[in-house]
């Protein structure tokens, strides 16, 4: 019997596929794979178990830049906010990192990174998850934003109201009444919303 993948690989190596696999198995995850950004986002919407991702940024069609990774970072993140994303890359170091720190990554390995390296991170997202997940049950939602300090208040908070709502829409799996219900909102008003952020189901 086929288990639900809760982790999924976005490498477009095949031998280091293979081998963070067998590492993510020995942390208890069954695991999808993808080689590129329509597959990654494909498996994504096919499996709702899916909570750690491990991406590396040099996806094609540019396989030595990281812009196809980071973009791909930002698209899962908005998607499914409560992800825990482990970058891992070959590009420079710094510039990677900054990126993809920026764009919402819970973590950042260098490539070549050793198997107990990996497995830490693992281990460190997964623990996060399970404590967010307690949260929520509790009726609180932990939010983490990148807002530009220059922009104001107004526009960091708007940035926080959007983190929110894409979080709870998809803990309620795209229930509109019952995110409304949770965020203690009128459905016309969340409707408002949805439409100010330009929201919509695997948008």
């Amino acid at each position: 019997m086929n288990r639900t993948p809760t982790a999924l690989i976005v490498e477009d190596d095949d031998t280091l596929a293979d081998l963070l696999a067998g590492l993510l198995a020995r942390a208890g995850h069954t695991c999808a794979r993808a080689v590129d950004r329509d597959g990654a986002l494909s498996l994504l919407r096919q499996h709702d178990g899916i909570a750690l991702v491990l991406l590396d940024l040099g996806l094609p069609p540019y396989p030595n830049e990281i812009r196809e990774g980071i973009t791909l970072l930002e698209r899962l993140i908005a998607e499914r906010p409560h992800l825990k994303v482990l970058v891992l890359t070959g590009q420079d170091q710094d510039a990677a990192a900054f990126a993809a720190i920026r764009a919402g990554a819970f973590d950042f390995l260098a490539k070549p990174a050793q198997a107990a390296q990996i497995l830490a991170a693992v281990r460190r997202a997964t623990l996060f998850l399970a404590h967010e997940r307690a949260l929520r049950e509790a009726g609180e939602s932990r939010i983490t934003i990148a807002a530009r300090l220059d922009e104001g208040l107004r526009e960091a908070g708007e940035a926080a109201e959007e983190r929110l709502l894409r979080q709870v829409l998809a803990d309620t799996g795209f229930n509109v009444a019952e995110t409304a219900r949770r965020l203690g909102l009128p459905r016309e008003n969340l409707y408002y919303f949805l439409k100010k952020y330009g929201i919509q189901r695997n948008a």
